[in-house]
């Protein structure tokens, strides 16, 4: 849980991390979150204890902390971000929660990568103001499994589930991580580019640079360090370029973060 947090949406937001996540992207920086159960990881610092990724809750224990800042989500336009992990991986427990925001007059923002049963989006719509939709990788003519290499998952479920919602005229946020190197070849930009064009009631397009935060948490538990990271984050040239090339082709602004 956070509090205060101001890049999961509009405003000021309490962001809610469940575990587990049906996708393995080889970028991933939140590797504590790929199981659905909790797990220790190995100090962060000399003479530091354990630290324990996960707990069990419940709406009773949490409901009433996220109510806690709601003069904040009031003055700001913020509210309730649920993410992961993959939210919907624990649809039961994410609707629940999504209904009891709701019902508290909370602005909700589900931050999802699309990866989740039909009938899950369908259950869960109804109490979500804003999708976070990432949008991750692209297949090509000449590299067809592109999406499956770089997350662990084709993408036919996840488009299926982005239109099924867009005909719906839910609210989505296109979020898109882009790893230089990695991702940020000329197709998925122009890819990404369209998706304003094809989807024209889409509220926004969002670049998320890689970043090596979430490196170190590998080693903490025990894991292999994802193999096709930069050795740094993009710089101030990489993110001009992608700019320049979003004001080139696409039909409205696209945030770089």
């Amino acid at each position: 849980m956070q509090r205060g947090s101001l890049h999961d949406g509009p405003g000021v937001r309490t962001t809610i991390f469940l575990k587990g996540c049906p996708l393995r992207c080889l970028w991933c920086h939140n590797p504590e979150s790929l199981s659905p159960q909790p797990q220790y990881a190995a100090p962060a610092r000399p003479g530091e204890e354990p630290q324990l990724f996960g707990h069990t809750t419940s709406i009773e224990k949490i409901l009433p902390l996220i109510c806690k800042d709601r003069a904040y989500y009031d003055a700001t336009g913020g509210g309730l971000t649920l993410s992961g992990g993959e939210p919907a991986h624990q649809p039961l427990f994410a609707e629940k929660l999504l209904r009891a925001a709701r019902a508290e007059n909370i602005h909700t923002c589900l931050d999802t990568s699309g990866c989740a049963p039909p009938a899950v989006y369908a259950r869960l719509a109804p109490h979500v103001n804003l999708f976070l939709w990432d949008y991750k990788a692209t297949n090509t003519p000449d590299a067809p499994h592109t999406h499956r290499k770089l997350t662990g998952s084709p993408p036919d479920l996840i488009h299926h589930n982005f239109e099924t919602l867009y005909d719906a005229e839910a609210t989505i946020i296109l979020r898109c991580p882009l790893v230089p190197g990695v991702n940020d070849t000329p197709e998925h930009l122009e890819a990404i580019a369209r998706h304003a064009t094809d989807y024209p009631r889409i509220a926004g397009i969002e670049i998320l640079p890689w970043h090596p935060a979430g490196l170190t948490k590998y080693d903490r538990l025990g894991l292999p360090r994802p193999a096709i990271t930069p050795s740094l984050p993009p710089d101030q040239k990489i993110k001009n370029a992608w700019r320049t090339f979003f004001q080139n082709h696409c039909v409205f602004p696209v945030i770089i973060h």
